[in-house]
């Protein structure tokens, strides 16, 4: 596949769903949602090359590398059912990551007010990738609301688990790696 082909010079581009001969503007609200999740991958690869070489594996049973590449993989679909291919997250996905986190939520102390973020590099990572997480969300549910393209609800409820997602796993990375929550000081 070449790295480009010239045809979005004058800034259209094609969907799966595009008719024969028609292309769309790069401006919709469609390439916008798209570029966000595009960023939430990219963020979320960039967190999984630290998680190789952090110890958070040994406070629970969880390959983190794994769930995060899985994480990539639903990504790609729910970008895919946006550009119009006929693919969401399957529900069974959803409820997996919905114990993933209960499970590691029961393994922490209680939260009992913000957290200021940082604390290690996969932490921080984690952190900045929740914060894209939720934009991206803002931005598919909006798309979906629009009626620009219907999202499935399965592949949306995915996209809402993934904030806290990426927040237990920061807070679990945090934990495994012996630092302490700081709540902010509100000054």
């Amino acid at each position: 596949m070449a790295f480009f082909t010239g045809k979005g010079d004058k800034g259209t581009t094609k969907l799966f769903d595009s008719p024969p001969g028609q292309r769309a503007s790069k401006t919709s609200p469609i390439f916008e949602c798209l570029g966000m999740l595009d960023e939430l991958n990219t963020l979320t690869g960039w967190c999984k090359t630290e998680a190789q070489n952090h110890p958070i594996e040994s406070l629970l049973d969880v390959d983190i590398v794994k769930v995060l590449r899985e994480v990539q993989d639903h990504l790609f679909t729910v970008q895919a059912e946006v550009a119009g291919a006929e693919k969401s997250v399957p529900q069974s996905s959803v409820e997996a990551l919905g114990e993933l986190i209960t499970r590691i939520e029961k393994s922490l102390p209680e939260v009992k007010s913000f957290l200021v973020p940082g604390g290690t590099e996969l932490s921080a990572r984690l952190d900045i990738t929740r914060a894209v997480s939720r934009r991206a969300e803002r931005r598919l549910v909006a798309l979906h609301e629009s009626g620009d393209r219907i999202v499935s609800e399965s592949s949306r409820a995915y996209a809402n688990r993934l904030s806290s997602l990426f927040y237990a796993l920061t807070r679990l990375a945090n934990r495994a790696a012996g630092v302490d929550e700081q709540p902010p000081n509100y000054k």
